[in-house]
């Protein structure tokens, strides 16, 4: 593993063998929230190593194991939880909880999964070794997708508008719904990872011929809005003013997307197989208005594809095909909504009493048991971006040495910045200092 180490490596076996998947109705419970904090550990670890580039030790182990599958469903149950059972939790009169953290966890822990699947799946042999879960994950790609076209429509980021939430479960609404729009940019990247294992898996192509024509939606700004004056792009886990020099750069995210149509439209498997009837010939001839100079000077394989839907436009569309065809079904959702279905209310009454009432002493046991898991020189390691100085915003290396809460390039900014920053700092010492 790397040089910074959460987990030893017989440690993150053990993690990763006890892995399982849990009913709708034990989340939240004991069990479930110690596989949440094994989750949380091999999901920071998993991007120390990636990022260390010295091999990847959490996806062969997940891979040797045969957990990408455990993982899927987990992912999926959470999201028919969060669909289901949660907001019947936030309508119930009589739920009125001091601390909203052990229902936050359950909300938080389809990020956790795919923040992890995003992790691992940049590699084709965890892809295959997804086996039919594959489509489930597909399946749950593609309603994410769906959501993020929708939002597309909006003006803007979600505003943080306060006086919206009154009590701490409108609160905890507010935080679900800030939490969806980054879960389905990681579900955006996770389907770009398994659209390079198409020519393997034909049961995944023909699933995800059906999800191109979402890829090409987002193809529009969904990361993207104008504000009066500026432009602002969603990167690094949150919006940043875009500079008139930079607004032709390729985003990440931009670039996924387009990776991703590359690999379904022009690998052999696709073209020998994929019916090109006349509506589909008129969607994706609706790609070559995207498919600038400037473009291509940054994706110069995108001149393939541009290639290809010149020879598309000239060619005739294909007549339906009338050959009977087999074809694989997701199965993971339909499954939990039937094991389950009519049971939501009580599902959501037996963890109000069980699950989403802990005492004082048992919230201060996971509290702590939290704080050895987030390690603050892991969260750093682990961040999308180096920090800021607080007084110039250059990428940063000193922190303030008293509150350890503010960053500085240089010590010529600490002290400029000094005049602001000194009441806050020593507030928060003192306050360190009190504990």
């Amino acid at each position: 593993m790397g040089d910074l180490e959460l987990l030893l490596p017989g440690e993150a076996d053990v993690l990763v063998r006890g892995l399982r998947s849990f009913p709708l109705r034990e989340m939240g419970s004991g069990g479930w929230n110690q596989q949440h904090e094994n989750l949380e550990k091999l999901n920071m670890q998993a991007i120390l190593d990636a990022t260390a580039s010295q091999g990847e030790p959490i996806q062969e182990l997940l891979v040797t194991h045969g957990k990408i599958p455990v993982l899927v469903e987990e992912l999926i149950a959470v999201e028919m939880w969060k669909q289901k059972v949660f907001p019947v939790l936030c309508r119930l009169e009589d739920f009125k909880p001091l601390n909203t953290f052990p229902i936050y966890m359950v909300v938080h822990h389809e990020a956790s999964i795919i923040n992890l699947l995003e992790t691992v799946f940049f590699h084709k042999e965890v892809c295959e070794s997804a086996e039919d879960t594959v489509l489930d994950l597909v399946d749950y790609c593609h309603r994410k997708l769906t959501l993020l076209v929708a939002r597309s429509g909006d003006s803007g980021p979600p505003e943080d508008d306060e006086s919206r939430y009154s009590t701490p479960m409108q609160e905890l609404q507010k935080q679900a719904e800030l939490m969806e729009f980054e879960i389905a940019l990681k579900a955006l990247s996770v389907l770009r990872y398994i659209t390079d294992c198409v020519d393997r898996q034909w049961s995944v192509l023909q699933t995800m011929q059906l999800v191109h024509s979402k890829y090409m939606q987002c193809l529009h700004p969904v990361c993207w809005f104008l504000s009066p004056g500026k432009l602002q792009q969603f990167e690094g886990s949150r919006w940043q003013t875009v500079a008139p020099s930079e607004q032709q750069k390729l985003s990440k995210l931009d670039g996924q997307v387009w990776i991703a149509l590359y690999n379904l439209l022009l690998s052999p498997e696709t073209r020998a197989r994929y019916c090109l009837t006349s509506f589909a010939k008129g969607q994706l001839l609706k790609l070559r208005a995207f498919l600038t100079d400037t473009l291509l000077d940054q994706l110069p394989n995108l001149a393939d594809l541009q290639s290809f839907l010149t020879q598309l436009a000239l060619a005739e569309p294909q007549p339906p095909k009338k050959d009977l065809i087999l074809e694989q079904i997701p199965e993971i959702w339909e499954r939990l909504e039937r094991e389950n279905r009519g049971k939501w209310q009580a599902i959501a009454k037996y963890q109000l009493r069980h699950v989403f009432s802990p005492s004082e002493q048992d919230l201060r046991l996971q509290a702590r048991r939290w704080a050895e898991t987030y390690r603050l020189d892991v969260l750093e390691a682990v961040a999308p971006e180096r920090p800021r100085c607080a007084y110039c915003s250059a990428e940063a290396s000193k922190r303030c040495s008293r509150c350890q809460n503010e960053w500085y390039c240089c010590r010529e900014c600490q002290v400029k910045h000094w005049e602001k920053h000194g009441k806050a700092c020593v507030l928060a010492a003192q306050g360190d200092r009190a504990k």
